[in-house]
């Protein structure tokens, strides 16, 4: 299977909306509350935005099929902890996670980047109204393969990162369908453990069905 990387770059220009991009604020419905999770006290809070993907910017890139070629594609984890708040109990660790430690949407009613009825840029604040998320970053697809000092986020990465043979069961058969690398820039150092990475699994079946409800995270470090 063929990954897809993911090469991020600072903007010239403000992305557009429902456009793909890693970082920054998520375009949902008007309608939608942020995501949320109940955190070890009980109390909801925020997952933390990673990137969204436009898939219509992908399908180039997805030779063999294995996604929808319309919609958005959003990603959302526990990973305050590897951001730096080391004291936030709440994150995904080297086994593989529960279903509401990632959350990842998907809208297929999106096309093109672009404005799209009923959608909106979500904007997390802070208590001086300034926005939370690192500043947005470009993404740019390609087919081939990373460099050896190169960021390794990817679609469909080979698990290269997986000390053993095989997903701990039942998960056996399941891949990867983002995987997302430990980086930093100006606004932001992103430590998955010891410049490790994050993969979001999911069942093929699921896959298949375009069905992306009940994906899993996991950390591992090399």
């Amino acid at each position: 299977m063929q990954p897809i990387q993911l090469l991020l770059s600072q903007p010239s220009e403000p992305i557009a909306p429902c456009a793909s991009r890693f970082w920054g604020n998520p375009d949902l419905p008007a309608d939608m509350d942020y995501p949320t999770y109940m955190d070890s006290e009980g109390q909801p809070c925020e997952y933390q935005f990673i990137c969204q993907i436009n898939l219509a910017e992908v399908a180039p890139y997805d030779t063999q099929q294995r996604l929808p070629h319309k919609g958005l594609l959003s990603f959302f984890a526990k990973i305050d902890h590897y951001l730096g708040d080391f004291d936030n109990p709440d994150f995904i660790g080297s086994c593989i996670s529960n279903t509401d430690d990632v959350c990842v949407l998907y809208f297929p009613e999106v096309g093109l980047p672009g404005p799209h009825e009923g959608f909106e840029a979500m904007v997390l604040v802070n208590t001086d109204e300034q926005p939370i998320n690192p500043a947005e970053l470009c993404i740019r697809f390609s087919n081939r393969p990373a460099g050896p000092y190169a960021e390794e986020h990817a679609l469909f990465a080979h698990p290269t990162h997986r000390e053993w043979e095989t997903w701990d069961h039942p998960f056996e058969h399941w891949q990867i369908l983002l995987q997302i690398d430990s980086c930093e820039g100006a606004d932001f150092q992103l430590n998955f453990m010891d410049c490790g990475v994050l993969d979001f699994l999911i069942d093929p079946n699921d896959l298949a069905a375009a069905d992306f409800s009940k994906v899993r995270g996991i950390v591992l470090s090399t």
